[in-house]
């Protein structure tokens, strides 16, 4: 109920009016079962956006930080990050990340629509980074269609080191369901789940136009932080 009041009822009419999002290639949503959406990512602005132009209720794997934030500020983030369906995950790997997957599981589980950053964090830079290997074997194991997504022009909405959005007119560029079926039972197999990966990441390449790095985003973040070239944002 919180989902729709603030989708339809409260956020999305203000967000809609004053920055006209645009959406391309919205009829590639199933109108019922489970699937996966694949996106870039330029912004936190994109798992709020996209599950925006979204008929159907669709929920994003969030950063565990996200919901953990102290005073008003934190508050506000937590209430807004579960009121718009995100669900906390914890990134550091190891048994987290089998966490992530079975939280994930659940999800489609339940025959619902899972937004997933295959990058793994934002780009630090605009450009499109090697996808890691967990959304394959989401995929695989449920058994569902992949829907590969371009966000546009959300990380000129609201850059690196900034925490109050621009009034730019952002948009979203759905590709038709991706099928793996054909890889049925390989689910464990690493070489199966790095080519299904890098069917995705070529698929978003393709139709976002995106520059590509055949290396992980973190690392590059970690590095610019490091060195003082990008500041983090509050929204990181």
């Amino acid at each position: 109920m919180f989902y729709w009041i603030l989708k339809y009822l409260v956020v999305g009419p203000v967000l809609k009016a004053i920055f006209r999002p645009w959406i391309v290639g919205a009829k590639n949503v199933p109108k019922t079962g489970a699937a996966i959406l694949a996106s870039n990512h330029l912004s936190v602005m994109d798992s709020i956006f996209l599950p925006l132009m979204i008929e159907r209720p669709m929920s994003f794997l969030a950063k565990s930080e996200y919901f953990t934030g102290k005073g008003p500020k934190g508050w506000a983030t937590k209430w807004f990050m579960k009121g718009t369906g995100q669900i906390p995950i914890d990134r550091s790997g190891g048994s987290a990340s089998e966490a992530a997957l079975n939280t994930a599981l659940q999800v489609i589980g339940r025959g619902d629509l899972l937004g997933i950053y295959p990058e793994g964090t934002r780009s630090p830079d605009g450009r499109l980074y090697k996808g890691r290997t967990g959304i394959a074997r989401m995929a695989l194991v449920a058994k569902v269609p992949v829907i590969p997504v371009v966000m546009v022009d959300t990380d000129t909405m609201l850059p690196i080191g900034s925490s109050r959005p621009r009034l730019v007119r952002v948009g979203m560029v759905l590709g038709e369901p991706l099928d793996f079926s054909r890889y049925e039972g390989f689910e464990d197999d690493r070489f199966v789940l790095r080519s299904v990966t890098d069917e995705i990441m070529v698929a978003l390449q393709r139709m976002g136009g995106q520059a590509y790095v055949d290396d992980y985003a973190s690392k590059f973040r970690k590095q610019a932080e490091e060195s003082g070239a990008a500041p983090t944002s509050a929204f990181s």
